[in-house]
């Protein structure tokens, strides 16, 4: 195949962002990995009791460490049009991955508008729904409408939904393999020209123990949460939350869009093992040499070409010899000593964070080519002795790769479904450096709040990463690859330096016609150039969980406060703060319910603005006094 149709079959990774233990965003994940952090940590009181589980007979749980995101029940309601009512049902899956798609989105430098009504197709890797089992666990009566919300189906559906993208929306259960197979599915759309662009997730929140303590009877769960890929005295591994999220695109169209590629997809392969191992649940050599065989040759590429391989890793006794001999047996052979395969595993950093897992591992892979290093994998301890190393070698160190490297990436589940892609380095064009024109960055958000806090995050930017990259690629970033919301702020400068204290006093007279402003010219304004990455949105959230809600004595305040999608004041519509004729009956009930009061359905339904349910709702209160 010649270059240009090689060119042709990538595929570019242009965004990505992800909730993660002990990483929020690639700068922090890449600090995390790059200092050899374990962030694993013992099972908070929240998820369930994990001491009082822990035991070795039935029933019992196998350790209590495990790689948990803080704050998965925060969420920025009003930013997607929901009630505090509306957010607090949703299963906190859907939430974080709303807000992991938006920062993806802007970490592509994608203005999600533009894609509304696009065939873009989003492919989510998912194997658990702890959510709605905990809710249906409670009883028939809590098999409300508004479990419906909560289905595995509607993860995928919500965000084709709010940002309206019209190709596949499709959930994957593969189970460990799942987000990688995701990834295989979205490649294939892409280059069959099915779909524009692809949105790719991997969602995993244990939130019930009931799968660690299944898995803990199969031996598979390590006794210390450590997933001692490699190591002779390895015994499973510890789960890990993970919601993670990468944009896709074409290379030959991200490039011609001006994206910043943060890696290159040049091939992909998924298989199962058939019969070829003696149970659907034992893993297969022929199997998984089969997976690699066909991703590299999918991807035109030699396997002595490839510098790295980010494993499935998982820790397990049984299934790690298998990866490790299939990896040797492929690409180990044929090597100099001075070149090994090097070979790790991120679930020694952060737990397996199973459906998400593959997804996790891309996310690392891509990291490692665009650093050109390799993080140490951590617990290797003593090699296993039932593994040929000739050829294969597990970093204890950070070690360097060519600027130019191939990664390949492996994910294997369950379902005896393999996965594996390869990744090739991105190739960056040289940065224009400044030539002292003084340039405008034009900050918007949602709320004054909001905006605030971008305002604050810039500053913090342009003062330590951002300031690798060029005035005029920030600003021109910031005006053309953002939304633009009601509330905006501008400040010039020709440094980033000046920009800082332009920001810091706001007192630039040039800024007027910027604000509130949609006439200037931004395209004509900056010229082309290239996506930097920015500071992502600012999220204003608060915490969303069933049983949670502030009650409250006033019948109004907890009404507009559970019902009400959007800010408001005395005189705003009903209809338009999101309380319409479904709400209204929903509260029927509810008043009736909290003020032991019948109430007249056409005195609540003629109810039109906030002023009138207030007076409403204080009467209420005066008759139940």
């Amino acid at each position: 195949m010649t270059t240009t149709g090689v060119h042709q079959r990538s595929i570019a990774i242009v965004g990505m962002s992800f909730r993660l233990p002990g990483a929020t965003d690639p700068d922090r994940l890449w600090e995390l990995l790059r200092g050899g952090v374990d962030a694993t940590a013992h099972t908070p009181a929240e998820r369930y009791d994990a001491a009082a589980l822990r035991s070795s007979g039935p029933g019992g749980l196998a350790g209590c460490r495990a790689g948990f995101v803080d704050g998965i029940a925060d969420f920025d309601a009003e930013f997607f049009d929901m009630s505090a009512a509306e957010a607090a049902a949703l299963d906190p899956q859907q939430r974080l991955l709303l807000m992991c798609a938006w920062e993806a989105f802007e970490d592509a430098g994608i203005v999600p508008e533009r894609l509304r009504g696009s065939r873009t197709g989003v492919f989510v890797g998912n194997s658990r729904a702890d959510f709605l089992e905990s809710a249906l666990q409670q009883g028939l009566s809590s098999a409300t409408a508004t479990q419906l919300g909560n289905v595995r189906s509607l993860l995928p559906a919500r965000l084709s939904h709010f940002f309206d993208l019209r190709g596949p929306s499709v959930v994957v259960d593969t189970a460990c393999s799942s987000a990688l197979t995701a990834v295989h599915q979205a490649v294939q759309s892409l280059r069959s020209g099915e779909i524009p662009a692809a949105v790719v997730a991997g969602v995993n929140l244990p939130l019930r123990p009931d799968e660690a303590v299944m898995m803990s009877h199969a031996g598979a769960m390590s006794a210390d949460g450590r997933s001692r890929f490699g190591s002779a005295d390895a015994d499973g591994h510890a789960p890990s939350d993970a919601v993670a999220v990468v944009v896709l695109k074409p290379w030959e169209v991200a490039l011609a869009d001006g994206d910043r590629v943060r890696a290159v997809i040049a091939g992909s392969a998924v298989g199962n093992d058939g019969r070829s191992s003696d149970s659907v649940l034992n893993p297969s050599l022929d199997g998984q040499l089969d997976v690699l065989r066909w991703a590299y040759r999918d991807a035109r590429v030699e396997p002595s070409e490839v510098d790295f391989v980010e494993a499935h890793g998982s820790g397990s006794p049984l299934l790690d010899p298998l990866e490790l001999t299939a990896l040797g047996r492929f690409m180990g052979t044929s090597r100099s000593p001075d070149r090994p395969l090097l070979v790790g595993s991120v679930k020694s950093n952060l737990g397996h964070a199973e459906a998400a897992g593959g997804l996790v591992g891309l996310i690392k892979a891509a990291l490692c080519l665009e650093n050109g290093e390799v993080p140490a994998s951590l617990h290797a301890g003593s090699p296993r002795t039932d593994v040929d190393w000739s050829g294969l070698s597990i970093p204890r160190v950070l070690t360097d790769i060519p600027s130019r490297a191939i990664a390949g990436v492996s994910a294997q589940g369950s379902s005896a479904l393999n996965a594996h892609v390869v990744l090739r380095s991105a190739e960056h064009e040289p940065r224009t450096p400044d030539d002292g024109t003084r340039w405008p960055l034009v900050l918007s958000a949602r709320t004054p709040e909001a905006l605030a806090d971008l305002t604050r995050a810039y500053v913090e930017h342009l003062s330590g990463p951002g300031a690798r990259f060029p005035v005029r690629d920030i600003c021109r970033s910031a005006a053309l690859r953002r939304t633009r919301f009601e509330h905006r702020a501008v400040a010039i400068g020709a440094t980033h330096r000046e920009l800082v204290e332009s920001l810091t006093t706001n007192s630039t007279p040039e800024l007027d016609r910027f604000l509130g402003s949609e006439s200037v010219d931004r395209d004509g304004l900056f010229g082309p150039g290239r996506h930097v990455p920015l500071p992502t949105y600012p999220w204003q959230t608060r915490r969303c969980w069933p049983g949670e809600e502030p009650a409250g004595d006033d019948p109004a305040e907890w009404l507009l406060g559970k019902h009400a999608r959007t800010a408001f004041d005395q005189d705003s519509a009903l209809a338009d703060i999101g309380i319409d004729s479904l709400a209204k009956l929903q509260l029927l009930v509810e008043v009736q319910q909290r003020t032991g009061r019948e109430v007249d359905p056409e005195e609540l339904a003629a109810l039109r603005t906030v002023r009138e349910l207030c007076r409403w709702a204080r009467g209420l209160t005066e008759v139940r006094r």
